[in-house]
């Protein structure tokens, strides 16, 4: 996994500025462990540094998700954001209960395969949520 000064050498060697609110941004998704909605974010960082505005944290995370240091995962309702690590992996999501599971990213490698070969198509799987329903959910009739 990837450390904040690793993060920010990455902005820097593309080019682009680190301004103090998107290393505040950068640093809180880190210490928020990696999974927070803008809201969260935004509640965590005005205290420090009051003269940020939601649509700064917005344009911050839409900036990193373009440099693929970030993901952004449609979840329960809300946009959650994600630190992209060195191996991608992906979630699984039951939509009635809201539980959630990492799926390790060599359950795709079949599929991608198969879009290689059968479409003339590579697929890059950098970070999917795949919804659907939890064993306990289907158990208790939820398969509708």
């Amino acid at each position: 996994m990837h450390d904040q000064l690793d993060f920010l050498n990455q902005i820097r060697s593309q080019g682009y500025r680190v301004t103090p609110q998107r290393q505040l941004i950068l640093d809180t998704l880190c210490r928020l462990g990696g999974h927070a909605t803008p809201a969260e974010l935004y509640q965590q960082i005005r205290p420090q540094m009051p003269s940020l505005n939601q649509a700064t944290v917005y344009r911050a995370l839409d900036f990193f998700c373009a440099l693929n240091l970030v993901a952004k995962t449609e979840w329960d309702g809300s946009s959650v954001y994600e630190i992209m690590g060195d191996v991608p992996h992906h979630h699984l999501i039951c939509r009635k209960c809201g539980y959630s599971e990492v799926l390790d990213d060599d359950h795709l490698q079949e599929l991608g395969d198969h879009l290689r070969q059968e479409h003339n198509f590579k697929a890059e799987f950098n970070h999917l949520a795949i919804t659907g329903l939890c064993a306990q959910c289907l158990s208790s009739g939820g398969d509708g």
